[in-house]
C-alpha cells in the first residue's frame, strides 16, 4: 500500500513540475525567473507536505488494521482451542465410561462362567480320574506281569547259555549271519554258511583223518579271495565270573574265561582251515574268530593284553561285532566297485554287439534298396509292355479283338485301338 501512495505521489509531483516548466516558459518574457523559481520552490514544498501527511496517514490506517487482524485471529485461535479441549475432555469422559461398563459386565461374565466351570468340574472330576487311572492301574498290572516274564526268560536264557556249548554255538552263528546280512552281503553270492570247502571240480575237500570242513562262514571277499569266518562263543567262565561274589571267584573264573578264548584260538589254529582252499580260489593266511559278546572279549583283552597279538602269530585274526562290522562294510564296498567293474564291462560287450548289429542292418538295407530299384525298373519295363502304342501286348490283344476274339466280362481290358504302324 505505501508503494501504491509513493508513486501516486511522484506521478503527481511530475505533472506539477510539467506544470510549472510550461508556465515558466510561458511567462519568460513577461516575470523575472528569480519569481518563477520562489514559486516552483513554493509549489514543490506544498507537495511534499500533501504527501507527508498522506502518507502518515495511509501507515497510521495500516498499522490500525493490522493490529485489528491480529487481534481477531488471536481470538478465534483461544475459541477454537476452547472447543477442541472440551471436546477432548467429553471424549476422555465417554471413554472411561465404556471402559468401565465392559470391564464391569466382563467380569460378571468371567464369575459366573467359573462358577459354572467349577461346578462341571466337581461334577465330572471324580468320573474322569477314575477313566485315567482305571486304564493305568491295568497297564501297570501288565507291565509287572511282563517284566516277571522278562525276568524269567533272562535268567532262562544265562541258564541256557550257561550251561548248553551248542546253544551259545547256534546264538553266535545267528549274531554272524544277521552281521553280514546287515551289509548287504547276500547269501550264496557274497558268502556262504556252513559250507563244506570244495574243490574248483565241486569235489569235497577232507583233512587228513577223512573230515569235512565246514567253517561256519566262507566269505568271498571277491570272485578269487576268500577267508574263513568261525563264531567262537565263550560265555560259561565270563557269566560266572559277573556273577562272582568274591574277589577269588572273580579270578578264578577270569581265568577259566581267558583261557577258554585261548583254547579257541589254538583249535582254529590247528584246523587251519585257509591251507585247504584250492585254485583257482586265492586263500589267506588267516582265519577270523568271532566273539560276539564284545564284554566278554574285552575283559579278557584287559586281563590278557597280548592275546590278540598271540593269536595274529597263529594266523587268527580275534574279532568283536564292532571290529568285524568294520571289516564287512570293506568287503562289501568292494563287491559294489567290483559289480560296478561287470556293468560297465557289460555296456561295452552290449555296445560292441550293437555296432555290429547296426552294420548287419545297414548291409541288409542296402541291398533293399538294390533290390527296390531292380523291381522299379523291371516294373517300368512292364508298365511300357502294357502301353496302347507300340509293340505292347495290348496292341496284340487289339488284332485278337478285330479277328474276334472276345473279352472277359469279368476282367475286361481297356478300350483297345488297333496302332495302324503295327
Amino acid at each position: 500500500m505505501i508503494y501504491v501512495i509513493t508513486g501516486i505521489i511522484a506521478l503527481l509531483a511530475g505533472a506539477g513540475l510539467g506544470y510549472l516548466y510550461a508556465t515558466l516558459r510561458e511567462r519568460k518574457r513577461t516575470e523575472p525567473l528569480q519569481t518563477d523559481i520562489a514559486r516552483l520552490q513554493a509549489a514543490l514544498e506544498a507537495q511534499e507536505q500533501s504527501a507527508t501527511a498522506t502518507l502518515s496517514a495511509q501507515k497510521t490506517h495500516s498499522e490500525e488494521t493490522l493490529a485489528a487482524q491480529k487481534a481477531a485471529g488471536e481470538n478465534a485461535l483461544a475459541l477454537q482451542k476452547s472447543h477442541y479441549e472440551e471436546l477432548l475432555r467429553s471424549q476422555q469422559k465417554h471413554f472411561e465410561e465404556t471402559l468401565s461398563r465392559v470391564t464391569t459386565e466382563i467380569k460378571l461374565s468371567t464369575d459366573e462362567m467359573l462358577k459354572e466351570r467349577q461346578k462341571e468340574f466337581a461334577e465330572t472330576s471324580t468320573q474322569d480320574i477314575t477313566k485315567i487311572v482305571t486304564p493305568l492301574r491295568e497297564s501297570l498290572h501288565k507291565m509287572m506281569h511282563q517284566s516277571e516274564l522278562t525276568m524269567r526268560s533272562a535268567d532262562e536264557l544265562v541258564r541256557v547259555l550257561h550251561h548248553g556249548s551248542k546253544v551259545q554255538g547256534d546264538w553266535g552263528e545267528t549274531i554272524l549271519d544277521e552281521l553280514l546280512e546287515s551289509q548287504g552281503l547276500t547269501r550264496g553270492v557274497h558268502y556262504d554258511i556252513q559250507s563244506s570247502i570244495r574243490e574248483s571240480t565241486g569235489q569235497t575237500v577232507r583233512t587228513d583223518s577223512g573230515a569235512m570242513l565246514r567253517p561256519d562262514v566262507i566269505l568271498h571277499l571277491d570272485h578269487q579271495r576268500e577267508v574263513i569266518i568261525d563264531s567262537k562263543v565263550s560265555l560259561t567262565s565270563f557269566i560266572d565270573f559277573v556273577n562272582a561274589e568274591t574277589e577269588a571267584e572273580r579270578q578264578q573264573y577270569l581265568r577259566g574265561h581267558v583261557e577258554s578264548l585261548e583254547n579257541h584260538v589254538k583249535q582254529l589254529a590247528r584246523k587251519d582251515y585257509s591251507s585247504y582252499i584250492q585254485p583257482p580260489k586265492v586263500r589267506m593266511d588267516y582265519v577270523i574268530m568271532f566273539v560276539p559278546n564284545t564284554g566278554a572279549l574285552w575283559t579278557a583283552l584287559r586281563e590278557r593284553p597280548d592275546l590278540w597279538r598271540r593269536a595274529m602269530e597263529r594266523n587268527v585274526f580275534i574279532a568283536d561285532e564292532q571290529t568285524l562290522f568294520a571289516a564287512l562294510r570293506i568287503v562289501s564296498l568292494t563287491w559294489k566297485q567290483i559289480e560296478q567293474a561287470e556293468n560297465q564291462q557289460r555296456v561295452f560287450s552290449l555296445a560292441t554287439e550293437m555296432m555290429d548289429r547296426v552294420g548287419q542292418f545297414m548291409k541288409k538295407y542296402q541291398l533293399i534298396g538294390k533290390a527296390l530299384d531292380t523291381a522299379a525298373k523291371a516294373y517300368e519295363e512292364g508298365e511300357r509292355k502294357l502301353q496302347p502304342t507300340g509293340q505292347s501286348i495290348l496292341q496284340t490283344c487289339a488284332k485278337l479283338q478285330k479277328l474276334g476274339a472276345k473279352q472277359s466280362n469279368v476282367n475286361p481290358l481297356p478300350k483297345l485301338e488297333e496302332n495302324p504302324e503295327s
